[in-house]
């Protein structure tokens, strides 16, 4: 994807102990609905629920015309330039996730030109592995970790079963299966070049023009 600039920016899941976040940089032109895909290869999530990016007060996500005037506007037609237009702050907000709320906090770090030779989106730092899916939210999770640790805890059979008895809320992230989910979103994102036709003469049309 080739933009003129790229804005730099940190993604940090609310209130997950310990920390994740992810240093990213993205095109400034890049759509929103892309954004959202650059975040979930970020993160590692699964891209099973529904989303929403929150700008002040504007939301923007998957459109719905049965939501009426309700629904978030179409991520699909805004761009993160447009977005940022007339914002105060430099945070905005990333929900993944209605039913579990993974809440995350995005500040633009800077704005600057692209490298012309460079690959976006570009993962700069990376801290934490993110909560495993459907895991009940950030305070569900902390639950879960609490039952894990303590064999007497009544629901301790189940979230072993749910989470696994080598579950490692300390894991770091994987680094490389990030770098190459961003590879492919950036060749997917690649503009195509169209193949020029090769010309095509016919006896008929060459007399025409005799």
């Amino acid at each position: 994807m080739s933009n003129a600039f790229v804005a730099r920016m940190t993604i940090t899941l609310d209130d997950a102990t310990p920390v994740v976040s992810r240093v990213i940089e993205v095109p400034l032109g890049i759509r929103l609905d892309r954004l959202h895909s650059v975040f979930q290869a970020a993160l590692a999530w699964t891209d099973s629920h529904l989303w929403e990016l929150t700008f002040g007060h504007t939301g923007f996500g998957i459109h719905d015309p049965s939501y009426g005037f309700d629904g978030p506007l179409n991520a699909h037609k805004t761009t993160l330039a447009q977005a940022l237009e007339g914002m105060r702050g430099k945070t905005f907000r990333y929900l993944y996730d209605f039913g579990d709320t993974w809440e995350h906090s995005v500040k633009i770090q800077g704005i600057a030109p692209a490298d012309p030779h460079g690959s976006y989106p570009r993962l700069l730092d990376a801290t934490g592995m993110r909560p495993p899916e459907d895991s009940g939210g950030p305070w569900g999770y902390v639950e879960k970790l609490e039952a894990l640790a303590d064999p007497a805890h009544e629901h301790h059979e189940e979230v072993l079963d749910a989470l696994g008895d080598d579950h490692d809320p300390n894991a770091k992230p994987n680094i490389d299966m990030i770098h190459d989910s961003f590879a492919a979103l950036a060749k997917k994102w690649a503009p195509r070049t169209r193949k020029a036709k090769k010309a095509t003469s016919t006896p008929h049309s060459i007399g025409a023009y005799r």
